[in-house]
């Protein structure tokens, strides 16, 4: 658990005294990419649920 209070801090200590703009596409990037990262992930998995890689 206090890892991720640790990460949590670090976090906002780095995103602190960025202007908004900039804060507003970094965040908006982070999520675009791990919706990208998630996407492809159920795209593996529904190809492995589906048949794909039967032999």
């Amino acid at each position: 658990m206090t890892t991720i209070l640790l990460f949590r801090d670090l976090y906002a200590q780095a995103f602190k005294k960025i202007q908004f703009i900039q804060l507003v596409v970094l965040k908006s990037l982070t999520w675009f990419a791990l919706g990208m990262i998630a996407l492809g992930f159920l795209a593996f998995v529904f190809r492995i649920t589906s048949g794909f890689f039967t032999i």
